[in-house]
This record gives structure tokens, C-alpha cells and sequence, in this order.
């Protein structure tokens, strides 16, 4: 039997992942440039420039929010397609 899931259509979570991962990309690159003056010997950034490398941790959050939405999306499906089961 064929699974009917397309492989094109999106699963709970997915829009939270790909978030996650943008916020989480602006927050690496916000770090790498905060850091930078730091070895370089520059003038260090202002300290709303540490804040944005924060975007990491809150891109992580972000994403790891869409996986366990889709874990337990996929353990509903689970159990409404398993044999005996009558909840």
C-alpha cells in the first residue's frame, strides 16, 4: 500500500523548522560579525550587536518547537492507523 502523503505538501511543524533555521542563520551570522572586531583588534560592536547573536538560541528554540510538533502529528497518525486501535 502507497503511502498518500504527497511529497510536496507540508507536515505540522515544517513552517516552524524552516523558521527555526533562518532566525538561527541571521543569529550565526550576527555572532561572526560581533565576534570579529574582538580578534581582529577592532572597535567591538555596540551591545545590541550581542543581543542579536542571541537569534541563535532563539532560531534553535524555534525549530526544535516544529520538530516535536511533528513527532507528536506523527504519533496521532500512528495511532489512528494502527490496527486495534479503538480511542
Amino acid at each position: 500500500m502507497r503511502d498518500k502523503t504527497q511529497t510536496n505538501s507540508a507536515a505540522p511543524g515544517d513552517r516552524l523548522i524552516r523558521a527555526g533555521a533562518v532566525v538561527f542563520f541571521i543569529g550565526a551570522v550576527a555572532t561572526l560579525v560581533t565576534v570579529a572586531p574582538l580578534f581582529l583588534g577592532a572597535t567591538p560592536f555596540p551591545t545590541y550587536m550581542f543581543g542579536l547573536s542571541m537569534l541563535m538560541a532563539v532560531g534553535f528554540l524555534v525549530a526544535g518547537a516544529g520538530v516535536l510538533r511533528s513527532v507528536a502529528a506523527g504519533r496521532r497518525q500512528a495511532r489512528k492507523t494502527a490496527p486495534g486501535a479503538s480511542r
